[in-house]
């Protein structure tokens, strides 16, 4: 993680994390998935900019340049992009009875394995207990579980996103967060 920075995204960052999750679609899972998977994973995956404006989204950069970005939400939205509207659901959860969303997580494919996941996902999580939540839900895709269970997160329940006849394999994993003593920014 040495020589990271993190910061919450603004709207400015908007195009380049577009093409930076685009890339990440195409190059991380494309060992894990056929070519018609890895195509239909991107109408259910990418930039949901509701986690920009509620200030809930973060970027890693290293020396001005996003190497990933993710985020989380106290909203009912377990996964997708602005383009999956079917998936979308804007109702504030209650973190007393409801887990946060680790939501959009990506990496560049420039700087995978380099600690970028790890050091996005633990912010957040810190940030969402911080705000009451005590526990935290999230889709995986196949190229990402690795990371989430090797941070405690147990699956859920085995999924497929269904994009024109086109099975995109997923996991809904759960973890119980730590308490915080501090409160991380937003």
């Amino acid at each position: 993680m040495t020589g990271f920075t993190t910061r919450w995204a603004t709207r400015a960052d908007l195009p380049a994390l577009r093409l930076l999750m685009a890339r990440a679609i195409d190059a991380l899972q494309a060992n894990l998935l056929t070519a018609e998977q890895v195509a239909a994973s991107h109408a259910v995956m990418g930039l949901d900019t509701q986690l920009v404006e509620d200030g809930t989204y973060l970027i890693a950069e290293r020396d001005g340049t996003i190497a990933g970005c993710g985020g989380w939400s106290d909203r009912a939205t377990l996964y997708g992009g602005d383009h999956s509207t079917t998936l979308r659901n804007p109702v504030r959860l209650d973190p007393a009875r409801d887990a946060a969303r680790i939501r959009a997580m990506y990496t560049d494919p420039a700087f995978a394995r380099q600690g970028v996941g790890r050091l996005i996902l633990g912010t957040c999580e810190a940030a969402a207990a911080a705000r009451g939540f005590r526990t935290a839900e999230l889709m995986a895709t196949l190229s990402g579980a690795r990371l989430y269970a090797v941070a405690g997160y147990a699956v859920v329940e085995s999924v497929s996103a269904e994009v024109e006849g086109v099975a995109v394999p997923l996991l809904r994993m759960r973890k119980t967060l730590a308490r915080q003593t501090s409160t991380p920014a937003r």
